[in-house]
């Protein structure tokens, strides 16, 4: 661990698919400082690489000073910029003579029977990742609809290409993938995707981070760092198992999939260990909401993160502060000509004041929707003093809630009163945020 408190922090090193407070630090950024990262892709590559113990490929740990248990750390996303030209992605085939009790966990090669095999690359297609003990195709996912995505030189936008596209793509897959050099996964262009139904179809990029948090206050498989991909941990029996729900807990809901962490965005995390434990990864060229086949563009890409801590703020799960446009409009913070108007009103029927509130979004997780978005009131009670009740209610008539990944992460947005964020020691942030 290194104990240099660096105003600036570069990090290229990144585990093999697990977070929690047994893993290695990166570095010590300071609070107030700026970290930089170029990361690998998540989802795909991870997932076809039998040596991971998680679905993801993200940072080491990043300490942060002056953060504790029960503090709060406050992530600015400066920028986030895509260095691959191309993708693969689609929604997933599981082959389950390559896994225990779960694909993205416990990988096992299906003929020699080596746990986490080491692999070599033979070719292309979904034969390509073999075992290096016995020449098996270890990998324990291959496509159910799979397509390969091709990307201009300013990344606005992507083409789903043919088989010929995606075979040329295959075979340049590490350099297309542009992998960073400490990066340990086969990109997933080697499989070389092509479905008939939708080459030449044209999308819009706009990148954001898919998993990005701070580290638990137990040892988590990345991608199950949150309530709904967490719920495949209750009960397994290889080392991530967890006993029950209450286990799960220990989450801090980093695996959050939604598309509105990009540049301009402020995330708001749980410290759970000493440090915090800042980690980055999964970037993602573009998402619908709701992720709806699980997986999308994944990429390696560059980020900018300035990092602040937020003493005695002792947090459920994340906050996000979107970009005032990706708000719902219900949501947005109030224009002048909106007060001068309220205030009219307000004083024909004798209300005293007209109470002051800003945006805020409450991370929900959990096994559905609709227990995400359960976790989301009570995280938003216990944070702002509220009842169910209130919740509802404000979040009724001044927001709501959208989906982030199905089956279970959810943004509940509210206009929160300025004096509970007072209370709380969030309203400088939130001001901030929205120029209030």
């Amino acid at each position: 661990m290194s104990q240099q408190i660096q105003q600036e922090l570069e990090v290229d090193a990144f585990t093999l698919g697990l977070v929690g407070p047994e893993q290695e630090w990166a570095g010590t950024v300071a609070d107030g400082g700026t970290v930089r990262t170029h990361t690998p892709p998540a989802c795909w590559g991870p997932m076809i690489t039998p040596k991971f113990r998680g679905g993801h490929e993200v940072t080491r740990p990043i300490r942060v000073e002056n953060a504790e248990p029960g503090d709060a750390l406050v992530v600015r996303i400066k920028d986030v910029e895509v260095t691959s030209v191309a993708t693969s992605t689609g929604s997933m085939r599981e082959r389950e003579e390559a896994f225990g009790d779960d694909p993205f966990v416990d990988h096992v090669c299906p003929e020699c029977g080596a746990e986490w095999p080491e692999s070599v690359v033979e070719g292309i297609g979904e034969e390509a990742i073999r075992c290096a003990e016995c020449g098996a195709n270890a990998s324990s996912f291959g496509f159910e609809f799979g397509y390969t995505v091709a990307f201009d030189d300013d990344r606005t936008v992507g083409v789903t290409v043919g088989p010929e596209g995606a075979d040329q793509l295959a075979n340049n897959a590490d350099e297309a993938m542009a992998l960073p050099e400490n990066s340990r996964q086969h990109p997933i262009l080697l499989y070389g995707p092509d479905a008939d139904e939708i080459p030449g179809t044209l999308g819009r990029l706009r990148p954001f981070i898919g998993n990005i948090g701070t580290t638990p206050a137990r040892e988590f498989p990345d991608s199950h760092n949150a309530g709904d991909f967490g719920q495949f941990l209750i009960g397994a029996e290889h080392d991530w198992g967890l006993p029950d729900e209450a286990a799960l807990e220990a989450r801090t809901d980093g695996h959050l999939d939604s598309n509105d962490v990009r540049p301009g965005a402020t995330l708001i995390c749980p410290v759970r260990i000493e440090g915090g434990g800042l980690y980055v990864g999964d970037l993602h060229a573009n998402q619908g909401d709701g992720e709806l086949s699980l997986h999308t563009t994944d990429v390696s890409g560059r980020t900018e993160l300035e990092v602040e801590v937020i003493k005695d703020l002792d947090l459920g799960g994340p906050l996000l502060l979107p970009n005032e446009e990706d708000l719902p409009h219900i949501a947005q913070p109030y224009t002048d000509a909106e007060r001068e108007a309220g205030q009219v009103v307000a004083d024909e029927y004798d209300v005293d004041d007209l109470a002051d509130a800003a945006p805020i979004q409450v991370i929900g997780s959990g096994a559905t929707i609709n227990e995400a978005t359960e976790n989301a009131f009570d995280r938003a009670g216990d944070l702002l003093d509220m009842t169910e009740g209130e919740v509802r209610g404000r979040c009724t008539f001044t927001g709501g809630v959208e989906i982030a990944r199905l089956p279970g992460v959810v943004q509940l947005s509210m206009l929160a009163p300025m004096e509970r964020l007072e209370a709380v020691g969030l309203a400088e942030t939130v001001r901030a945020q929205y120029g209030l």
